[in-house]
């Protein structure tokens, strides 16, 4: 999995400004793509996923999946799935958890952890990346597909 040369870059402010960011991004995603989100505990993953169902009009509680692995939202005719892998010991707990169906072209898999899964999961479209910078958090999206490369040149355009 390597990176593009062109890794999309953000700095965001707080709390609101990953919110906001998110929402954004959900008007770049496609649906049938895999995002793999990377960062510390409290790096806002959760945060940014809130922003990214709130741009795709879910108004309801968004909590981290960390104990039940995954929290599934129907959102007009898009599913959008967001796991948490956080407390997987080995990587073939990803198969005996039967996820493999959640991944097709009318879902949006976002996943937290997915190097506990390593070797089982499909390949992301976009990695990114959350990591604190001064105040804030720094947030950088590498694109790995031509799906993942087409949605994130949507960001910049």
């Amino acid at each position: 999995m390597q990176p593009n040369d062109s890794a999309f870059s953000v700095f965001l402010s707080d709390e609101d400004a990953t919110i906001a960011f998110g929402a954004q991004l959900a008007r770049a995603i496609a649906p049938g793509m895999t995002i793999f989100l990377e960062g510390n505990l409290g790096a806002g993953k959760t945060t940014l996923t809130r922003g990214v169902l709130r741009g795709f009009g879910f108004n309801g509680r968004v909590k981290s999946p960390t104990y039940t692995l995954v929290e599934p939202y129907a959102i007009s005719n898009l599913y959008f799935y967001h796991f948490d892998l956080y407390r997987f010991n080995d990587p073939s707990e990803w198969e005996d958890a039967g996820f493999r169906d959640y991944f097709n072209p009318e879902s949006v898999c976002l996943i937290e952890w997915a190097d506990k899964a390593a070797g089982q999961l499909p390949q992301p479209d976009w990695l990114i990346k959350l990591s604190p910078e001064n105040e804030g958090r720094r947030l950088v999206i590498n694109a790995l597909t031509p799906l993942g490369l087409a949605c994130q040149n949507s960001l910049t355009s």
